[in-house]
Order: structure tokens, then sequence, then C-alpha cells
């Protein structure tokens, strides 16, 4: 070689080198310490089937499942329809179903409980068994949901009572709501064999109230919330930051509400309570609950933090909270991916916006997730001539859409297909994927929302097994671009693992990506792929994966050589045609299908 050649190709590996994006992640070099047997959670069903949580994962049959949470209030919804809509939730991914049960829908008139038409709560639950569809029963006494009063019945207002605290006189109305939501359960719950695997206990304490619907000319308004709460207590979702002085109160508060709960009878595996916002919370006996809403409609519009990776169980969403991260897995069960318009804010959030929020979320070590609303409806009304919606809130009187995945009447909005990718992932995947801790990049801490130009990723890994997390969308920006020549180094104690091995891949603006790595196929092993993993079915008898990839990124699957009989490296162009079989070195075959992303959109 004459030094002019030299001197070419050592100029063009540098501007090569200059032109990558490289991205790199330094994998642990000791395992995330995961325990077990300091909740009081947990439960088993006849057959022996047990629900446990440790302080990273829900499990059961010793299996780790991240459950797929999808609210949807039946007393927004017709009766006849209910079974319908169910089955539709169960095709999007759903495997449990949140509901509230709002007090004064049932109680109405004091010493008067309504349980029928589309107030037949039992029924609505006896269809999701029928299902088998999980169920969490959210039993207030205080709501929100953007009800009138959150929930708490008009007649409550009168009363000489300290709503929300320990008053006797308030809780003689609480036990008795209770004990009539306990008679409509009696039989469902997950130790008779049903489907109620769930309690969510009160919500939002100390963190969140509603205005009454009750209120006085010229006065402001009165919230609901207990008097010594009055000053810390907010509207909306959000971060606390005022001090409170009487979190003893509020923990002893929904300590006892718990109590009572059990004691009309409502006893399931698990119970929450509203973790974010400093929060009170039920020490060790309910799993402290979280959320995030990049579209918030009581809120001023801005760039949020929720398409920014993080260890979301050391750092919470919407921190600081009221109790120690690291004994609870991390169940992130409000997501907004969709939002409430109101008079005065009409806030619109996409499918993009809705599926990078949830990447995001799973990638930072989300073990639940969870959607506030997955499931639309109507607010029904308030006697002959009021409403049950939340208008001093400024709410329709009707409407309660959320634009939700399934809307006010059913009708699919673009995120409910968005987000069955990602939940078809976890309907196959998850036993791998919950034990799997969050790595982050060096620095991770100083990207900041409006940073268009670095790539947003992190990883989730179990050994040398794991999978990248990838987002290039932002709420509230219009100017992404495209983030090219990217390529991904994964640095483990004894190898390096480039992806792509060889050359460089785009990420679409707007566009949000998992890749899995060192993935086990039978007995082979996939090194990597760029392609996003969709479900596993069977094949007439043998193993068929599906994968899928945006529009703009080449497929290409590595495998370990000494895994496979023959070939270890495939190139298909995505499409009905791009199935290739694998013959292992231990002589068993699978097949791998890579669809495009609008094939992935539209495959049941």
């Amino acid at each position: 070689m004459n030094r002019f050649t030299g001197t070419i190709i050592c100029m063009m590996t540098g501007m090569l080198a200059m032109a990558q994006q490289v991205y790199e992640l330094d994998m642990p070099v000791k395992e995330k310490t995961i325990y077990s047997g300091h909740l009081k959670l947990g439960g088993n069903n006849p057959s022996g089937e047990r629900i446990e949580v440790n302080s990273y994962y829900m499990s059961v049959g010793g299996k780790p499942v991240i459950p797929v949470m999808g609210e949807f209030h039946y007393s927004r919804y017709p009766e006849c329809q209910w079974e319908e809509e169910i089955l539709k939730m169960k095709a999007g991914g759903v495997t449990v179903i949140p509901t509230y049960v709002f007090w004064s829908i049932h109680e109405e008139k004091e010493g008067v409980f309504n349980w029928e038409g589309n107030r037949n709560l039992r029924k609505f639950l006896s269809l999701c068994q029928k299902h088998n569809v999980w169920t969490v029963v959210r039993i207030g006494p205080f709501c929100h949901g953007e009800i009138r009063n959150g929930g708490l019945p008009d007649w409550l207002f009168a009363k000489p009572l300290e709503i929300r605290s320990n008053d006797a006189n308030y809780l003689k109305y609480v036990k008795r709501l209770y004990e009539e939501i306990g008679r409509q359960l009696e039989g469902l719950y997950y130790k008779d064999g049903g489907t109620i695997i769930g309690t969510q206990i009160e919500n939002e304490h100390q963190h969140s109230a509603a205005p009454w619907g009750i209120t006085y000319p010229g006065e402001p308004k009165d919230m609901t919330s207990a008097t010594y709460d009055a000053n810390i207590t907010m509207i909306g979702v959000s971060v606390q930051d005022k001090k409170i002085t009487t979190a003893d109160l509020g923990n002893l508060h929904m300590k006892t509400l718990k109590k009572m709960a059990e004691e009309a009878g409502i006893q399931t595996p698990l119970y929450t309570a509203t973790g974010w916002g400093n929060a009170a919370v039920i020490g060790e006996e309910a799993i402290p609950v979280t959320a995030a809403y990049t579209y918030p409609f009581w809120a001023k519009p801005g760039m949020s933090p929720f398409c920014m990776f993080k260890d979301i169980q050391k750092n919470p969403d919407y921190a600081p909270v009221r109790y120690d991260t690291e004994k609870y897995p991390s169940f992130c069960a409000e997501m907004g991916v969709g939002i409430q318009m109101i008079y005065t804010r009409r806030p619109i959030v996409t499918a993009k916006a809705a599926e990078a929020l949830m990447v995001r979320t799973l990638g930072s070590g989300a073990n639940g997730i969870g959607y506030y609303m997955y499931h639309g409806g109507s607010t029904p009304k308030m006697g002959p001539t009021a409403f049950f919606s939340d208008e001093p809130m400024g709410m329709p009187k009707i409407s309660y859409d959320f634009q939700a995945p399934l809307g006010e009447f059913g009708l699919e909005h673009g995120s409910y297909r968005a987000l069955r990718l990602l939940h078809l992932f976890l309907n196959d995947f998850s036993s791998q994927l919950a034990p799997m801790e969050t790595v982050l990049p060096k620095g991770y801490e100083r990207m900041t929302p409006d940073n268009r130009e670095t790539l947003r990723y992190a990883a989730r890994v179990k050994g040398k097994s794991g999978f990248v997390f990838m987002v290039n969308f932002q709420d509230h920006d219009t100017a992404r671009v495209d983030q090219k020549d990217l390529c991904l180094r994964l640095k483990f104690a004894d190898e390096t693992l480039r992806i792509p091995s060889q050359g460089t891949f785009t990420l679409p603006k707007d566009e949000s990506l998992i890749l899995p790595f060192n993935f086990q196929m039978e007995d082979a092993l996939l090194k990597y792929a760029t392609a996003q993993l969709l479900l596993k079915l069977d094949d007439r008898g043998t193993d068929h994966y599906f994968f899928f990839v945006p529009e703009g990124i080449q497929p290409e699957f590595v495998f370990d050589k000494t895994t496979v009989a023959g070939k270890y490296c495939y190139t298909p162009e995505a499409g009905l045609k791009s199935t290739f079989t694998v013959k292992t070195s231990g002589g068993k075959r699978f097949k791998v299908t890579t669809l495009t992303r609008e094939q992935a959109l539209n495959a049941c």
C-alpha cells in the first residue's frame, strides 16, 4: 500500500466514524436484588394457583407477569353493550379491567342504593369473569373520575362531618357503602375462583380533590378534602411541592379504610393506593400505583418529561412520593394515552404519543401498565334535570370520550392498535421482561425534552439477555427529525455487542422501537434483531415468531453461529413473504416472519 492510498483509507475511516452516531450502554456486572416476603399481599384461588408480589414484579403460578390494565366505567356505558366492549378490550390485549364504583351514582338519595341497569356492578364483573378478564374494583369512597363531587353524594355535603378523614360520623356512611359493595362482589373474588384480583382504596388521598358541585355565588369553591388537608390538595395529577404536616393522619385514614373493606368481605390478593405526588399510602399492605399525563387539561401546555427514560422504580413520575420505592414494583396504573376535553382546554393525544409514552415507561422499568381511560363513556344524568359530570371543572355534561383507545361509543381511536403492538408482546413475553432491570446510558439525567438530536434509549437486561427501548417522539413538539446513522454498543464484561454489526440504522421521527438482544428462541440464540418482537404462535406444532419494523428500517436477524445449523444471518424484506425457517444445532426448527408496521397494526 502506498502512502497516498493509506491516507485516503484513514480519511474515509475517520469520516465514517464521524457520520455514525454511536450510543453505548455498560451492562451491570451484578444483577439487581429482588426480594420477597415483606409485602402483605397475595392469595390463592381454589385450584391452588397463587398471585404473589415481590419488590419488583407480580407473579401468577410462580411465573412473572406484567398486567395490562385498561380502565372502563360500567356506569358510563349501556348495560346491553358491556359484553361486546369487554371482548374488544380483551382483543386489544388488556388483561385487567379496573372500574370505579361511584358512590353518588349508587346512593343518589340517602339510604337508597341502586344497583340496577347501567349501575349493575355485579353483572359487569360477572361478564368479565365469563371472559376470564381480571378486574380491580376501585371502591372509593372518594374517586374523582371527573364525576360531580369526585363521587361523594350531594347529601353528604350537609352532614356535620369531616369527609376523607377518620371522623366517626363519616366512617359510619363509608361502612354502609362498603357493606353494600361487598354484597355485590360476593362469590366473584379470586379466592372463590372468580376474577376480582384487586381493590383500590380511596384515590389521590392528600394529593387531589374535586370541587363540590354545590356552590354559593361569589364564594370560592369548596373542595372535597378534609379541612386539615385544604391547603395541600390540588386539582389534577401533578408534583406535590408543599410540605404535608398531616401525613400520619392520611396514612391512618387509608389503613382504616382498608380494614373496613376487608371487614365488609372485600378481600383480594392485591390492594392498590395512589402513590404519586406524595399521596397517602398503606405501608406494605398495598401497591402504590403511579401515573403520567402528557397532555393534562388541568395544567399549562408544555413539553413533559414523560418521553425521557429513567429508572421509574427509584424515581417515580410526580415524585416526591411517600413510600420506599425499593419495596414495591412500579405499577403505572393511570397512563394518559388519551385525555378528556373540557370547555377551556382541548388537547389532542395521538397514537404515536400514546405508544411513545408506553415504550418509555416499559423501558424505564414499569412492571404493570394501566390506562386511564382505556374505554370512554357517557356520564349519566343526575335526576331529571341535573348531571353527574364535574361541571365546576368545565367537563362536558355527558361526553367522557377521553380520546381513549376505545371511545365513548366503542369506536377505535388510533391508539387502540398502536398499543396492541405492545400488549401482544407483553402477553407472550412478559415472563422474560419482568425480571429484567433497567440500564441507562451515562448522562441520561442531563437529557432535556427539547433535545431533538440525541437518541433517547435504555435497556432492560437480565444476565446478558434483554431489550433495547428507543423513542424519537416528544409531546408538544412538531419539529422532530429522523435520527440517522445510529448504532448501539452493548458492553458486557466478556463481549461488546454492536447493533447492527455492520453499518447503521435510522429511527424515523415520531417512532418508538424495541429491539431484542441475546434472546433465546428454542435452543438457538438470537444475538440481535433490528426488528420489534410482536408475538409467538404455535404453527401446526412449530413455533412461529412474528416481528415488525417501521418504514425505513431494514430488518436483520443475527444468530449465534454455534446454536444454529447453516445460515446464521437473515435480512428479509418486511412483508408477508418474509418468512424464513431456522434449524438449530440441536435439530429443532422454528419460523420467523417480519411484518411491516401497517401489517402488524392490522394483524389478528
